[in-house]
């Protein structure tokens, strides 16, 4: 019997720059984006006594700091193992995942109270100038364009925390949405369209955050590898030479890496360097049909 230790789905070294790069790339044109509207909308805002529009500036200032969280996780998950993380520091991204995910949510809450606060007093509601729908019209358009290129990059480089990222980037969109139905409704004197739209995108926005601070928590506790990707390692073990079974087989997710445990049965008759070089093959075999087949592992 050999043991087959630590199958870690994960791109190559010579991926890694590149996978790192393309992050914080896509992450620094969002803070770059993010700024300008910022910006855009607090002073139009001001300008045309649109307090939606602030509103959503203020919400595009919070997604500077998702922004930041991700280049924080970027920064500390490339770092190599070390005497107090033997297995890396690849778990940053969940972190990462699970603060994205929470902001999202209690953006979203807190979009909800607002419309409910509005839904109470409409006769609040000032009237606002023409200008206004076309700032707010630009950050949609913006944001959807963000969030597009976002994915992509996360999409690319296979990382749910970058995922997590530009969905916050939708949310946002989803926002300016709001606020040019609010604008819109309001020129053509309907004031309560503003609060009736931000609560349906409030809670939309409230359940992505809880969708993905939940699944960052479980995979900050060992969640296995889904059932489809442990079938697969399972079919690529079997089909070794030389592996007469296997038992035990255990996956854990870390990052966007997954972790596999298992332990082979060999012939008994092999020597202790035969057996090794079967165990050797069988973790070639599962990383070498990885999706894509860019990814290292550590056998012990």
């Amino acid at each position: 019997m050999n043991d087959l230790r630590n199958l870690t789905e994960l791109d190559t070294e010579d991926a890694s720059p590149e996978r790192e790069a393309a992050t914080k790339r896509s992450t620094w044109v969002s803070v770059a984006v993010n700024i300008g509207l910022t910006l855009a909308q607090v002073i139009a805002g001001i300008v045309t006594h649109s307090q939606g529009l602030i509103a959503d500036g203020i919400h595009s200032l919070s997604d500077l700091v998702a922004d930041f969280v991700v280049l924080l996780a970027v920064h500390h998950s490339q770092k190599a193992p070390d005497e107090d993380h033997h297995y890396g520091h690849q778990r940053y991204e969940n972190a990462a995942s699970l603060v994205l995910g929470a902001l999202l949510l209690s953006v979203g809450i807190g979009m909800v109270w607002s419309a409910a606060h509005k839904l109470q007093a409409p006769e609040e509601i000032p009237t606002v100038h023409l200008t206004a729908l076309w700032v707010a019209l630009g950050a949609l358009a913006a944001k959807e364009i963000l969030f597009r290129y976002m994915l992509a990059v996360a999409e690319r480089v296979r990382s749910s925390m970058l995922v997590a990222n530009a969905w916050h980037a939708r949310s946002d969109a989803a926002s300016s949405l709001v606020v040019s139905i609010g604008i819109g409704g309001n020129l053509l004197g309907y004031p309560l369209l503003d609060p009736i739209a931000a609560l349906i995108v409030g809670f939309m926005v409230a359940r992505m955050g809880w969708s993905f601070s939940w699944d960052a928590l479980h995979d900050l506790t060992d969640r296995a590898a889904t059932e489809e990707q442990i079938a697969g390692i399972e079919a690529d073990i079997r089909a070794t030479p030389g592996v007469l079974g296997f038992h035990e087989l255990r996956t854990r997710k870390t990052g966007d890496m997954i972790l596999v445990d298992v332990h082979l049965e060999i012939d008994g008759n092999l020597t202790v360097a035969q057996g090794h070089e079967i165990a050797k093959a069988a973790r070639l075999r599962v990383m070498s049909k990885g999706n894509p087949p860019r990814i290292r592992g550590d056998q012990k």
